[in-house]
């Protein structure tokens, strides 16, 4: 072939730049762009194998390999894949962004799967041009009698090509490093960019710098490959000790035989493991394969607390491994990672159109050929295929937690704790994944003992309905009075809200817990779901259970000691608005208390949730008085008693510091008093 001149088929002088500021954000990622284009001709060379048309040599083993040289500033990239012939240099690389693997698929189209292939050779080569200044593809097609071709390009719009001197099939990329990108020269960093992007290629993937000392190793000779390069054998003899014989006389015996060994250069690793985890059937997989996996991608030593094999072939083809890490949500970031790949090839992480949001939490790897990318492989084209995808990855999850809590209840209850904010937030944004999961969310009891929904309403004597069943048929009362519901109670807080538990364990009341910031939305939707059903924490009201009925002939002389103690309290705290309520609580150890309504509470924490919290919203708390307490009594019988003023403000801050913190003022007064009372007791 003659010398040949021309100019690249673009559309624009500007295409470099476009390329290296616009279409590749990571400028490391050229280095997957070079390797996946490598694994493409391979693919394409082992498919023409298999249907006949060519015959791979024996021994063929499919690699590449990625040469660094730091003196010349170059890298090399060669595969042993189709290599290309002259004129499919100029139709694949001079005409950017020509499908080579597009055009092969729709000649082989019956004959193969569009899985195999993992990208676009043409404007992928380019990125070549992000790190260096010219660039040499040597390159032998497979035909038979092909001519090997040589072709140069410096960046620009320009090329040459010519006859090659390559005398093996497949291709070499020369990358002339810019003096910007000259750490791609250093062998350890790109160990690291391969590992980072090429770390689960479908070939092997090997590493070697230029001109390097040759390393060695010593093998037994037993354990000898043909394709090890043997230095020297090695005869080491058998090691003998003087030992005492049973007669108690010393002699040499042979502690170790003989043994013939190899010096051999050092085999070289491949930097990819070509059949991942995810690539294979769960039933192939052991607990602690997924638990070494799990260690060596995401570099997490505390085990994962359950992970779910994702393995779909149809509407779509997606493989993956997701991990519900463990999580230290005081010192940890809650953000997992998800690694997507297509066809192997990593793309990004958390891609937040794949996964959805509430369930970033977790680790773990997705594999989908069938995603639309954009031309650069790392952004998704955005469609409605990524949405069935988000679809099925959550459908996948909800499937396997609920699985769980109904086959291994015992295992599940260890998670929940850990996994529960997620799980209630994903029930908040997703009512599909809020359905699969209902029966499947815990609520643990004041003996933390874990409860279903359905065990809660039973247990307080409720009628357990599907959620949103309609109830216009019953609610056929011609003075619409409201619909009885059941009350499911529940704490915030064991240490502040003990009072309040103490009193419902007396009266053989229970109650769940709900401490986490996400349980207040999620209890406002579970109602709005199940209409027949409320939530209320304990300290909401004092409930029938706790306290005894006025008789009948005390109801006048009750008023009138509720009415003075009202105005005496209200008097001593210097609050006329003080919302005071007298009752008889069955707890004698129970002075005071404080109550706010479940409604209240809520708009306090929804307001508190979107910044407004100094704004004044109304619905003080109540302090309810046992008027069957000593101290209550006192106050009712001396209203203008020396020490009755201290005994209302200590009564006052004992019940607002069982219903929640202080301000430092508040603290510092009570801290005082406390003091004050206490030197009383000591005259």
């Amino acid at each position: 072939m003659e010398a040949k001149k021309g100019s690249l088929s673009i559309s624009s002088e500007n295409i470099f730049p476009i390329i290296k500021k616009w279409v590749y954000s990571d400028h490391d990622i050229f280095a997957r762009e070079m390797v996946s284009n490598g694994c493409d001709a391979i693919t394409k060379l082992k498919k023409l194998d298999m249907m006949g048309e060519f015959q791979l040599p024996d021994g063929y083993k499919p690699a590449i390999r990625i040469e660094v040289n730091p003196e010349e500033k170059t890298l090399k990239f060669t595969d042993n894949g189709l290599g290309m012939t002259a004129d499919e240099v100029e139709e694949y690389i001079t005409q950017i962004a020509f499908s080579g693997a597009t055009q092969f698929l729709e000649k082989y189209k019956d004959k193969t799967t569009e899985d195999d292939m993992i990208g676009h050779f043409g404007l992928g080569f380019y990125s070549a041009f992000m790190v260096a200044d010219e660039v040499h593809i040597d390159t032998l097609s497979y035909k038979e009698g092909a001519t090997p071709v040589h072709w140069v390009s410096n960046g620009g719009t320009e090329y040459e090509m010519e006859d090659g001197d390559k005398d093996t099939v497949g291709s070499t990329m020369t990358l002339y490093l810019n003096e910007d990108s000259l750490e791609f020269a250093n062998e350890y960093r790109m160990r690291e960019v391969i590992d980072k992007y090429c770390s689960f290629m479908p070939v092997e993937i090997f590493l070697s710098k230029a001109n390097a000392e040759p390393e060695y190793e010593t093998i037994d000779e037993a354990e000898l490959k043909e394709d090890d390069v043997v230095v020297e054998h090695i005869h080491e003899e058998a090691k003998m000790e003087e030992k005492e014989n049973e007669n108690g006389e010393k002699e040499m015996v042979e502690v170790e035989p003989a043994k013939e060994k190899v010096k051999i250069e050092k085999r070289p690793v491949s930097l990819s493991d070509i059949h991942p985890l995810w690539t294979k059937h769960p039933n192939e997989c052991s607990d602690e394969d997924y638990k070494e996996f799990y260690r060596k991608v995401f570099m997490d030593y505390k085990e994962p607390l359950f992970w779910i094999h994702l393995n779909m072939d149809y509407p779509f083809n997606l493989k993956g491994i997701l991990y519900f890490p463990r999580i230290n949500t005081e010192y940890d970031s809650i953000e997992g990672t998800i690694k997507l790949y297509n066809n192997q090839v990593f793309i990004a992480d958390n891609i937040k159109e794949v996964i959805p949001e509430y369930l970033m939490v977790l680790k773990g790897v997705i594999d989908c050929p069938d995603l639309p990318l954009n031309v650069s492989r790392s952004a998704l084209q955005n469609d409605g295929f990524v949405n069935k995808i988000s679809e099925y990855i959550s459908k996948k999850v909800a499937d396997k937690l609920a699985g769980m809590c109904k086959t291994k209840r015992e295992e599940y209850e260890k998670y929940w704790d850990s996994i529960s904010p997620f799980i209630k937030f994903g029930c908040l944004k997703d009512e599909k994944f809020c359905d699969k999961m209902k029966d499947a969310i815990l609520f643990k009891n004041l003996d933390h003992k874990y409860l279903t929904l359905k065990d809660c309403i039973e247990e307080n004597g409720g009628e357990v309905v599907e959620p949103n069943e309609n109830k216009d048929e019953e609610n056929t009362d011609e003075n619409n009075v409201e619909e009885i519901k059941t009350t499911i109670y529940y704490v915030t807080d064991e240490v502040q809200q003990s009072q309040y538990i103490n009193m419902f364990r007396n009266q053989g009341q229970d109650a769940v817990i709900l401490g986490h910031n996400i349980d207040s939305p999620f209890i406002t939707q579970l109602e709005q779901r199940n209409p027949k059903i409320r939530f209320q924490r304990i300290d909401a009201d004092v409930t029938e259970h706790v306290k005894e009925e006025v008789a009948e002939e005390e109801k006048e002389e009750f008023k009138k000691t509720s009415d003075s103690l009202i105005e005496i309290f209200r008097k001593e705290l210097g609050n006329e608005k003080l919302d005071v309520k007298i009752e008889k609580l069955k707890d004698n150890n129970v002075a005071s208390m404080m109550t706010l309504s479940e409604q209240n509470r809520r708009m306090q924490e929804m307001m508190k949730m979107y910044g407004m919290s100094d704004m004044d919203m109304g619905g003080e708390s109540t302090l309810i008085l046992n008027a069957n307490h000593p101290l209550v009594k006192y106050v009712a019988e001396h209203k203008e008693g020396e020490n009755t003023g201290l005994i209302c403000k200590q009564l006052y801050d004992l019940a607002m510091l069982a219903h929640k913190p202080l301000n430092p003022g508040e603290m510092t007064a009570f801290v005082n008093r406390s003091n004050e009372i206490m030197m009383l007791l000591a005259k």
